[in-house]
């Protein structure tokens, strides 16, 4: 594949989140950083709450520049079920959002975090109501927003009416759409279907694989057509970001060899396979 791509390949840092439930690596996005650049990608999506002392944008340019990365993206992990954001929530998006107006053109991602199916009407118009007045106060400030729906059993972003509700309820005037092709699958939805329905909808992309034993795989190892979908992407002209969020087991005892793996699995046999 000579053609230059028209998309970057980048690394989230659930990856690392999921050794010990977030607290083997606590304050250690730095390392994140390191690994992520010698894995070979281009850019870094960390988690806004777990940054530790990064949290400082001159801190967090620094290194960056040292590692020749750039921050594709900022997730902004929140419970938001009420009507509005509460105090709190608001205060840290607000935070999230002046963090992002010293990387220009990174992506302010929002994730809701599950906590239940329970009053499931309701809670579709309220997380709706929030992301949108969230993403328009990033857009106003000129940082580009993406929704990021997920799968766990306790969410409500979770099946395809879930994503028909939603999806169709996001104000496309400040906030897209990050597919992330593993909890599509995971959701019961063919992702790249999905994709093709919601195409309008997309400026971010998460790649994770899937098996469902009971979920989520190492990448590469997986029943996601990872191949097809990027193709399609490239077909499309995406100019995005692609950000690597890998749950595979492995993850659990040694996040830093499953992204390596990743790097190397998509520089070596990923790329090379596109048409």
């Amino acid at each position: 594949m000579n053609t230059p791509l028209p998309f970057r390949f980048g690394s989230e840092v659930y990856t690392w989140y999921m050794s010990g439930n977030g607290t083997t690596y606590a304050g250690r996005l730095g390392h994140m950083i390191e690994v992520i650049a010698e894995a070979g990608f281009k850019g870094i999506q960390p988690i806004f709450s777990w940054m530790g002392e990064l949290r400082d944008p001159h801190l967090l340019a620094e290194k960056l520049k040292e590692h020749n990365l750039e921050l594709a993206a900022l997730s902004l992990a929140l419970e938001w079920n009420g009507p509005e954001e509460t105090s709190a929530e608001r205060a840290e998006a607000d935070q999230a959002i002046e963090l992002l107006q010293h990387f220009p053109g990174a992506i302010l991602c929002t994730v809701q975090i599950p906590t239940g199916r329970h009053d499931i009407e309701q809670r579709h118009s309220n997380l709706i109501n929030i992301v949108n007045a969230v993403s328009a106060r990033a857009t106003a400030k000129g940082i580009p927003c993406s929704f990021h729906p997920n799968s766990p059993h306790t969410s409500i972003i979770r099946t395809a009416e879930d994503y028909r509700i939603v999806l169709n309820g996001l104000d496309r005037t400040v906030t897209g759409w990050t597919p992330d092709v593993g909890h599509i699958i995971n959701g019961g939805m063919d992702p790249l279907e999905k994709m093709q329905e919601y195409k309008h909808l997309i400026n971010h992309m998460h790649y994770k694989d899937w098996d469902g034993e009971p979920e989520f795989a190492l990448m590469g190892m997986g029943n996601v057509n990872l191949l097809a979908i990027t193709q399609w992407l490239k077909d499309q002209n995406y100019s995005g970001w692609i950000v690597c969020e890998d749950e595979g087991k492995q993850a659990l005892e040694d996040p830093d060899s499953v992204t390596l793996h990743d790097g190397r699995w998509i520089n070596n046999e990923l790329i090379p396979a596109l048409k």
